[in-house]
């Protein structure tokens, strides 16, 4: 099989890539161009066991597809970050493929605007102002998730090519209500969950409306993007010689 492995965390984020196939006796899923699709939950630990799923299952590359914060301050909400490189929280860097993003990036550019540098993986939320400032100051990076570094440096174990495909939802300027990161920390937003946050702290539904019309706004870049993924599916390309250098004693990535 030469085909693509894509990684998501969340159910939604996994849906914006269109119908699915199920595999019998199998927790990943086919799309119909004939990647691979699993959602693996929020966080490394997860993240880096769909990655793993789709290597046994045979993917020739890997994806991490899904939304992002935003860290730099003049990306909105819909940019799609296809970063140059991703940022582990030990601080060590894994190069993307550079072909394969380079292919896609004027394709994507198209509709929405791309931000290439540094995606940051986090071990937690970056929910705060203050939290998403220092993150920049300290990494240079653009924007921030939970799971990207870890299927990078499985990609990396088995030499294979990855990519990093995320949107932006909150942005740089934005808080996260608490209410939000409970009710998803499972992969599933949890409706009842949302519920009773709101109900503890009710100055956390402006906020939340502000993230809902973000979020409509990263959901379409998603789409939009997972029409011309398949088609940028790097069977061309082999093994990448990109993958982690050690960990930097200064903070920015040269």
């Amino acid at each position: 099989m030469n085909s693509a492995g894509v990684v998501a965390a969340l159910a939604a984020e996994a849906r914006t890539l269109g119908p699915t196939l199920p595999q019998q006796g199998h927790a990943y899923r086919r799309l119909p161009g004939g990647m691979l699709l699993a959602v693996g939950g929020i966080g490394v630990a997860a993240a880096a066991a769909a990655a793993q799923q789709l290597v046994d299952a045979g993917a020739a590359a890997l994806v991490s597809w899904g939304m992002a914060g935003g860290l730099d301050p003049s990306l909105e909400a819909g940019a799609v970050c296809l970063p140059d490189e991703v940022i582990a929280p030990d601080g060590t860097h894994y190069a993307t493929a550079r072909e394969w993003r380079e292919t896609l990036a004027p394709l994507i550019a198209a509709g929405q605007r791309v931000a290439a540098g540094s995606l940051l993986t986090s071990v937690l939320p970056l929910a705060t102002l203050s939290a998403k400032g220092a993150a920049r100051r300290d990494t240079g990076a653009v924007a921030v998730d939970m799971e990207s570094s870890a299927v990078a440096q499985t990609a990396r174990t088995h030499g294979l090519p990855f990519i990093a495909v995320r949107a932006i939802v909150d942005t740089a300027k934005d808080v996260v209500p608490p209410a939000v990161s409970a009710a998803s920390e499972t992969g599933q937003v949890r409706i009842g969950r949302l519920l009773v946050g709101l109900l503890r702290s009710p100055s956390d539904l402006v906020p939340l409306l502000r993230l809902a019309t973000r979020y409509r706004a990263a959901t379409g870049s998603l789409q939009a993007v997972a029409a011309l993924l398949d088609g940028t599916s790097p069977t061309f390309l082999g093994p990448t010689s990109a993958g982690p250098t050690p960990a930097r004693a200064r903070s920015r990535p040269p």
